[in-house]
C-alpha cells in the first residue's frame, strides 16, 4: 500500500527526509511501507533488482557469497541511505547479496519510478550520488580491514558501524550470525566477544550484545572505523548517525534542515 499524505517527510530515512517537497510528492505515490523481519533476504546477488529499499529503522547487509558457500559481509546500509545503490547506477543487478541484519520497518520504491526521479537530476540524484561514493569508501575499507585487523578490533568495527545505524544500545545479535558477517569461526567471534566484554565495552547475553562503553570501543577499535565514519561526515555532511537533527548541505551553506524520529 502507499504511504498516506500523514507520513510525508520528516522521516527517519535521512535520503527521503532530505527531499524538497515537490520531489518527495512525486516519488510519494510509489513509495510502499514494509516490514524488515531478521534475516529476510530483499534479494540475492545478481537477481534482477525490482525495489529499491530505503531502511527506516531496519539496517540491511551486503554480503558477498562464495562459490564454496562462505559468506562476508562487505558493506551496511541503514536509515542513512538505500539499496541496492547499484539500482541507480544503471544495473539491474547487484553483485551481493542483500539481508536484514536487524529487524524493523522501511520503505521500498520500484525500479522504475526510482530510475526516473533520479535522472531529472535534481535533490535525489544528488543525494545518492553522495551517498554512492561514502558506501564505495566503506566497501574498499571494510576490505582492507578484513585483511588486515584482528577479529577483536574488526568485531569492534563492526559493532560501532551498526550501533551507529541503531535506535538502541542493545543489538540482536548471535555469535553464529556475527561470524558469518565477519567471515570467521564462531568460535573466533566468542572469544573477541568475550574479550571486548571484559573490557567493559559490551555485555552479552544469548541473542543481545548492549554497548555499555561507547568511547573505550572507538579507543579499542581499529581505525577503519573512524576512516569510514568521516568519510561518511564529509560526503553526507550533517547526517547525523545517531539521532537528532538532519540537515541538508549544499557545498558551502545549510539549505534545509528537520527533525528526524
Amino acid at each position: 500500500m502507499s504511504i498516506p499524505q500523514a507520513l510525508s517527510p520528516p522521516t527517519s530515512n535521512h535520503i527521503l527526509a532530505a527531499l524538497p517537497p515537490a520531489e518527495y510528492d512525486r516519488l510519494a505515490p510509489h513509495l510502499e511501507q514494509i516490514e524488515m523481519p531478521l534475516g529476510r533476504i530483499l534479494y540475492n546477488a545478481d537477481e534482477f533488482i525490482e525495489y529499491g529499499y530505503f531502511p527506516t529503522h531496519a539496517m540491511i547487509s551486503l554480503v558477498s557469497q562464495q562459490p564454496d558457500g562462505a559468506t562476508v559481509e562487505v558493506g551496511l546500509t541503514g536509515f542513512e541511505g538505500m539499496a541496492p545503490i547499484s539500482l541507480v547506477l544503471g544495473v539491474d543487478q547487484s553483485p551481493h547479496q542483500c539481508i536484514v541484519q536487524i529487524n524493523d520497518g522501511g520503505v521500498r520504491v520500484r525500479a522504475d519510478a526510482l530510475r526516473a526521479e533520479f535522472k531529472r537530476g535534481g535533490a535525489l540524484h544528488d543525494l545518492l550520488l553522495r551517498y554512492a561514493q561514502s558506501l564505495l569508501q566503506q566497501v574498499s575499507q571494510v576490505a582492507a580491514c578484513n585483511r588486515l585487523h584482528s577479529v577483536e578490533e574488526r568485531l569492534a568495527r563492526w559493532l560501532l558501524m551498526s550501533h551507529d545505524r541503531s535506535v538502541s544500545d542493545e543489538l540482536p545479535l548471535t555469535h553464529e550470525f556475527i561470524a558469518q558477517m565477519l567471515g570467521v569461526r564462531r568460535a573466533g567471534v566468542t572469544t573477541a566477544a568475550l574479550t571486548l566484554q571484559a573490557e567493559g565495552f559490551i555485555r552479552y547475553t544469548r541473542g543481545r550484545i548492549t554497548i555499555t562503553d561507547r568511547p573505550g570501543l572507538e579507543d579499542f577499535a581499529c581505525p577503519c572505523y573512524r576512516i569510514i565514519k568521516t568519510e561518511f561526515d564529509r560526503l553526507c555532511a550533517g547526517t547525523k548517525m545517531r539521532g537528532g537533527e538532519l540537515e541538508v548541505f549544499d557545498d558551502e551553506h545549510v539549505v534545509e534542515s528537520a527533525p528526524t524520529y
